[in-house]
């Protein structure tokens, strides 16, 4: 099932996402709709509480190429519950976009390489060890469990001019 995107500066893209306690049916639904929404809109990553359900789950999944039409697979889908990072090292930028920030991408620091720890739907324990653009994308999405969005990493400049624009643009 498709859900609405929260959209900034809505107050629930704030909150704090709760610990996933039960590895159950209700926690495969949200999953599967979570997967039905970020490919309608066409993202790469989705966390729950974009959604509007404050629980630490996210999901991921890269196209395997960079063209508009490039296939995605569920199976390919990284389904992250409970992250936790391990280590965080190096730095780069990345240009970065948000289902909850449409139509606005910024180049964002964030660590090169991370190594994270997380359960998948069935509640069993998972590594990744990452220095591609999975290691941003886990970043970016992982924020949001925290209650973070990705233009709060602007500097005081462009933040005031990202805010003015995006005033203007949703009168």
């Amino acid at each position: 099932m498709i859900r609405d995107i929260v959209i900034y500066p809505d107050k629930r893209l704030k909150e704090l996402s709760k610990e996933v306690s039960e590895f159950n049916q209700e926690l495969h639904d949200l999953l599967d709709d979570m997967y039905d929404t970020m490919v309608n809109k066409k993202g790469v990553g989705l966390a729950a509480i974009q959604i509007g359900v404050p629980k630490r789950v996210l999901i991921i999944n890269l196209p395997k190429d960079d063209s508009d039409d490039a296939i995605i697979k569920k199976e390919d889908t990284l389904e992250i519950i409970n992250p936790k990072f391990i280590e965080k090292s190096g730095k780069c930028k990345h240009q970065e976009g948000c289902l909850s920030v449409p139509g606005f991408y910024e180049d964002i620091e964030r660590a090169e390489h991370v190594v994270l720890e997380y359960y998948d739907r069935y509640g069993e324990k998972k590594i990744i060890d990452n220095r591609d653009f999975l290691a941003i994308a886990i970043q970016h999405e992982i924020d949001h469990l925290d209650g973070k969005v990705f233009i709060e990493k602007l500097s005081i400049l462009k933040r005031k001019k990202f805010e003015k624009e995006w005033k203007k643009r949703h009168k």
